[in-house]
């Protein structure tokens, strides 16, 4: 796990922590080419430049966020936003399915829109992969 988010984690209330810990765990053993840092304030993956996973701590659960998740064609994603995110919100460890996850995780490498690029297009996304 990236310091950064290591760090981002341990600040949080123990029972977010092991979902923070467990996200965390699971998106690097996925994604081990994609670069972790802190965006906005979160832990986000990005490949290539973009973003494609990330969580953050909300008021009543952790967020996950995929941000070209609409396109993943998974019922237990919830859109999120008007351009192609979509999410799932734990609010205990026990709820993270890691089948399901590395599921989804699967298609964040194979199913991107360039959001690197959104602002230099106005706000237009194009599919990359």
């Amino acid at each position: 796990m990236h310091l950064t988010t290591a760090k981002y984690n341990a600040a949080l209330a123990p029972d977010d922590q092991q979902i923070g810990d467990l996200l965390a765990e699971e998106i690097d053993k996925a994604l081990p080419d994609a670069e972790n840092k802190i965006w906005h304030a979160h832990p986000v993956w990005f490949l290539e430049g973009n973003p494609v996973v990330g969580y953050s701590k909300l008021k009543g659960s952790v967020r996950l966020l995929f941000w070209s998740g609409q396109s993943f064609d998974e019922a237990s994603l919830t859109n999120e936003g008007s351009f192609k995110a979509a999410e799932a919100r734990f609010t205990s460890v026990t709820q993270v399915n890691t089948s399901d996850l590395q599921r989804w995780l699967g298609k964040a490498r194979d199913i991107q829109w360039d959001y690197k690029n959104i602002v230099r297009r106005k706000g237009k996304l194009e599919r990359l992969k």
